[in-house]
């Protein structure tokens, strides 16, 4: 038995106590190093640079979509109307009978002024309130949605390009004036469709509110723009139409009158559409409109062949897409409640649904030379943005045909674009003549080409033929290299119609802003609100300065680049 002294005698002393080196592993063994701060107060985090957030709106004629740039969803898209614009306090649209108060028809009501942003007839346009409205919206999107501090944060802005100058200066001295953002990035909505969709050309197809813009890209550069006024602003006010027609025919018992081929073409007999039946008539062309993918073709593939005699082909081909047509007739009918007291359940024929939509974007039932040049049909405007190209170009943008927008949602309407779109080029080709005179001309080559052929003599080879007449001997190595060279070979689509699906502007936005390249047109905040667009110099006029640079030529660095309007302009 051990006594008291000889158990403290055991016990090692402060002195004694063995040291920590037992724990340490040998030096040559994979260990964490120590870190080393410069001052006592600072925090590890601190020697870490935070990746700095990028803003990205897409701002078109009636919404905005935020986000984050790297994302590959916008946060929230904000819609413009008159409940958004309301002054603080007003809660009038959450009472229970807001939607069922009686409501006054408007005289003189342009359809779907008060959920505009923007018209591009600046004549009647507020920019005032356009500042106003932008400010309110951007405001909303920062505080409720993106949760971040606008100071510091640089924004990415997606535009369309065909923007007239004074409501962009209008839009971007609001966004300037009353948010800290240090500069703004411009990109032009039809690159950044085709950039989502894994191209670098192709046809754009905007189907938008007030008008449809057709954009021809290559290389990621715009060659050329056109546009017509039938977007799905006509669709919605012919569907209203479509709608007060079948609510008064339930209400008196008589039919209503005919749907008119232009909202402009009224005449006495034939109702305007009410103000009052704007939400119930985009309710019902966003939910339940459609647009059969086979029907006649198209009044551009008729002109030329009108009175004249038709080639087989076309014949074949008009003769199958109007069977096919008559073929999906369909009689059933869908019952609607209506949004309008009284609340009546609106009895229609499912077919009528698809005649807002052949009506005012295809232009059934209409003559080509009753048409103006603004109000062209979708399938002709789309011909003639191909027809007008250079061939090299328009075999890589015909082969990529991109239909985006809020008109691109309805259904059957891409397929049967395309199919207009086939066609009309089954008919003339690319031949920019068309007529009657050019279609007989037409004909009488082709009939003069196969006779002239048939008449040659085929040339029969002989048995005692000389050497350099025979065939030449395929060689096995030759061939065998040949079909190695075509496996590893891009294959590249060109010459022939088809469509393609994109993630839309906002998404090709946030991919190319995350790739941190230098944008064509980028403005700085203090450059701006000295000389507003006006600042803006020519490409030709800008002198970029090179990279390295000898040491008389460092005076200038402080100095800030000049910008320009790249699409804008």
């Amino acid at each position: 038995m051990a006594t008291t002294a000889g158990y403290f005698d055991r016990k090692p002393t402060a002195t004694s106590r063995p040291g920590l080196s037992h724990l340490q592993g040998d030096a040559t063994s994979p260990h964490t190093p120590q870190r080393a701060f410069s001052s006592a107060f600072s925090s590890p985090g601190l020697s870490y640079r935070a990746e700095e957030e990028v803003v990205l709106f897409e701002l078109g004629a009636r919404h905005l979509s935020a986000g984050i740039v790297g994302e590959s969803n916008p946060r929230c898209r904000l819609h413009f109307g008159p409940d958004s614009s309301r002054r603080v306090g007003d809660y009038r649209q959450y009472f229970p009978e807001y939607q069922d108060r009686p409501r006054k028809r408007r005289r003189n009501y342009k359809w779907g002024e008060d959920h505009e942003l923007w018209r591009m007839d600046l004549r009647e346009l507020n920019l005032g309130l356009v500042e106003d409205k932008v400010e309110r919206v951007v405001r909303e999107a920062y505080t409720k949605y993106l949760l971040l501090d606008s100071k510091n944060k640089r924004l990415v802005l997606v535009l369309p390009s065909l923007m007239p100058h004074r409501l962009l200066s209008s839009i971007l001295s609001s966004i300037f004036s009353n948010f800290q953002t240090p500069s703004i990035t411009l990109f032009s909505s039809p690159v950044l469709n085709v950039a989502a969709a894994g191209c670098r050309a192709g046809l754009v197809v905007d189907i938008g509110w007030d008008e449809a813009v057709i954009t021809s890209v290559y290389e990621h550069r715009e060659v050329q723009t056109q546009w017509t006024t039938r977007a799905m602003k006509v669709v919605t006010q012919r569907m209203a139409i479509l709608l007060q027609e079948y609510a008064n025919q339930d209400a008196s018992g008589q039919h209503g009158h005919d749907v008119p081929r232009t909202p402009e073409d009224k005449t006495p007999d034939q109702p305007s559409p009410d103000s009052r039946y704007f939400d119930f008539s985009e309710e019902v062309t966003s939910r339940i409109a459609w647009c059969p993918i086979e029907g006649p073709t198209t009044p551009l593939a008729q002109e030329g062949t009108k009175d004249t005699e038709i080639p087989e082909q076309a014949v074949t081909t008009e003769g199958r897409v109007s069977e096919a047509h008559n073929q999906t007739q369909d009689h059933s009918t869908v019952s609607i409640p209506s949004a309008l007291p009284p609340h009546r359940t609106l009895q229609l024929p499912f077919a009528k649904l698809a005649e807002p939509v052949e009506d005012g974007l295809l232009a059934k039932g209409s003559n080509l030379h009753d048409l103006d040049d603004h109000e062209q049909p979708l399938p002709q405007l789309i011909y003639k943005a191909l027809l007008s190209l250079p061939s090299d170009v328009r075999s890589q943008c015909m082969a990529r045909i991109i239909i985006t927008g809020g008109g691109s949602n309805i259904a059957g309407l891409k397929t049967r674009l395309l199919n207009e779109l086939k066609a009309i080029v089954e008919t003339r080709g690319w031949d920019p003549v068309y007529g009657k005179l050019a279609t007989k001309a037409k004909i009488h080559r082709e009939t003069a080409r196969n006779t002239q052929s048939s008449k040659k003599p085929k040339p029969t080879p002989s048995a005692g033929a000389e050497t350099h007449l025979q065939p030449q001997v395929e060689d096995e190595m030759t061939q065998k290299l040949e079909k190695e060279k075509t496996k590893s070979a891009r294959v590249t689509v060109a010459g022939e119609i088809r469509g393609l699906e994109t993630l839309g502007a906002w998404a090709g936005g946030s991919l190319v802003a995350s790739l941190k390249v230098k944008g064509v047109v980028e403005i700085d905040r203090d450059s701006f609100l000295a000389n507003g667009l006006a600042g803006a110099k020519r490409e030709s006029e800008v002198v970029h300065a090179t990279r390295r640079m000898s040491l008389g030529a460092r005076s200038g660095l402080g100095e800030k680049t000049r910008w320009t309007l790249g699409a804008w302009a």
